[in-house]
């Protein structure tokens, strides 16, 4: 087996570090997208709609309050 030196360690592993973190910023982009795309009434129907609750400070926002409590 040959061993490779520090320098051309390093540089694989920078290398392999690099194309992981463009993977996951490809990853992070499609989700966001499919998060910002609205869901049509065709695609899910209203039995099939998830059922969101407002917040009881009247906002728009989602509750992610880990033990909500019915207020």
């Amino acid at each position: 087996m040959v061993s490779r030196g520090k320098a051309e360690q390093q540089a694989a592993r920078n290398a392999r570090l690099a194309a992981a973190l463009r993977e996951n910023l490809k990853r992070r982009k499609a989700q966001a997208r499919s998060r910002k795309e609205p869901v049509t009434a065709r695609e899910v129907g209203p039995a099939e709609a998830p059922a969101r609750e407002m917040p009881a400070n009247g906002s728009n926002a989602p509750d992610f309050r880990r033990n909500r409590r019915p207020d």
